[in-house]
């Protein structure tokens, strides 16, 4: 229903491929880091090649590095795949105005803007791929986008399109933020999970007309076009993942009643009160991407969040990403949130998954990203020490095999270490007139 959009982002992702392959014709080994593939055990002193945007070799020291390439000493390092944040807002993305809580057809694609410094935020916290979210504040708030943080002049150069043919998945969100009462939005949580159902009723007729249609190969017989129906049978055909802002337990079931009922694909977002039914997410054999916060203050359906959701999800065998729904966590601190679920019992294994390869997963993007792995993108980060110590430093951040990020670069360790005003047009303008000296005194 996409193609000619698909088409010009497959035309796009080609051309950069093109590009990238271009500018790195050479490869390039970083040798001696302590390397954490993720899929695969840590590797002492370890040797990864990148070339061409891919990764040519992840091994041991004894790993053949071409005659050819270029040799970077990370002896006392520690790398790790690009960090995937499966929740975000940067970009400046919008959603579903106040006309509808019920808003599908509309694409957050069409709002970020792919200069924000906002990015390079992401990139300074090692982030390579976020899904851009509108916001929560409708049943249903639209399209998400799937982006890679490639530099890029337009929008369609920094999207990821998945295994399953779409750029994105589909936003909903149940609970207080969408319970208005005016202008069409529901007033309780029964009338909100009673919206959905009424307009995945009316998709799923719109899909059997279509399928008749086509199983008749009678062109007459398909419905009207509809942008709104369009988006949603993707979601019903299993294309388009629905990623669901819900806290409460209640709220939480409301989400698995609505999946079984209709069969889409899901992953639950925050959960809060995910502890609370933990067997009943785990039975539903849904993933979760949960946040940590360790301060009070936010909303009232989140007053029962427990830093504990990650571990216990965890022993249940539940797939868990951690995001950062930046602005709520800052884009820079995600290995941070990590590192707090692996203070309540996650493993440090699983940690790490939930920042790269559980996050890749749940995008349908597991094939490519999320783990240091022969063939696949070359997107990592190049630390200062382990990942969970805070004192560790994002010193490098490379996404198909072009560095992206460099902290000894003074313009570039602005964005980690400077205050909010820096991810603003005018703040970028006056730190790059300015000759930082920066101290790493603590």
């Amino acid at each position: 229903m996409k193609k000619h959009l698909l088409a010009g982002v497959l035309v796009n992702l080609l051309l950069l491929l093109d590009l990238h392959g271009h500018a790195q014709d050479r490869p390039i080994a970083f040798k001696g880091a302590l390397i954490y593939p993720v899929t695969g055990p840590a590797i002492e002193k370890g040797i990864l090649i990148v070339q061409k945007g891919r990764i040519l070799a992840v091994g041991d020291a004894t790993t053949s590095i071409p005659s050819d390439a270029e040799v970077v000493d990370a002896t006392g390092k520690v790398i790790i795949p690009g960090i995937v944040d499966t929740h975000s807002h940067i970009g400046g993305p919008e959603g579903g105005d106040n006309s509808n809580a019920l808003n599908p057809e509309v694409r957050v694609l069409d709002a970020v803007n792919p200069s924000s410094n906002s990015f390079k935020k992401a990139l300074a916290g090692g982030i390579t791929t976020a899904n851009i979210m509108p916001g929560s504040g409708h049943l249903m708030s639209g399209q998400t986008i799937y982006l890679k943080m490639r530099q890029s002049v337009d929008i369609e150069g920094m999207l990821e399109v998945n295994e399953k043919g779409v750029y994105g998945g589909m936003k909903m969100a149940n609970g207080t933020n969408s319970m208005r009462g005016t202008n069409g939005f529901p007033g309780t949580r029964a009338k909100s999970a009673a919206m959905d159902r009424e307009l995945f009723v009316k998709a799923v007729e719109y899909k059997k007309k279509m399928d008749s249609a086509i199983a008749k190969k009678d062109s007459t017989k398909m419905p009207e076009r509809d942008l709104r129906m369009e988006s949603l049978v993707e979601v019903l055909e299993g294309r388009r993942i629905v990623h669901f802002h819900t806290h409460k337990l209640n709220d939480i079931l409301t989400v698995l009643r609505l999946k079984k009922e209709f069969g889409f694909r899901v992953v639950l977002h925050h959960v809060s009160e995910a502890w609370k039914v933990i067997d009943a997410i785990a039975a539903a054999g849904v993933p979760c991407s949960i946040i940590n916060i360790d301060a009070p203050g936010g909303k009232l359906e989140a007053m029962n969040f427990s830093p504990k959701n990650g571990a216990l999800l965890e022993k249940a065998g539940v797939p868990v990403a951690i995001h950062t729904d930046d602005p709520i966590t800052d884009s820079r601190f995600l290995m941070r949130s990590a590192a707090l679920s692996v203070r309540e019992g996650m493993s440090r294994q699983k940690a790490l998954e939930a920042l790269t390869i559980a996050g890749a997963r749940m995008l349908d993007l597991g094939s490519r990203i999320g783990s240091l792995e022969k063939g696949k993108d070359a997107d990592f980060v190049i630390l200062t020490g382990d990942p969970f110590s805070v004192y560790t430093h994002v010193e490098q951040t490379w996404v198909e095999g072009l560095k992206r990020y460099d902290r000894s670069i003074p313009s570039d360790k602005t964005f980690a270490v400077g205050g909010y005003k820096v991810y603003t047009p005018e703040g970028a303008q006056e730190d790059d007139d300015k000759d930082y000296e920066w101290s790493d005194e603590r």
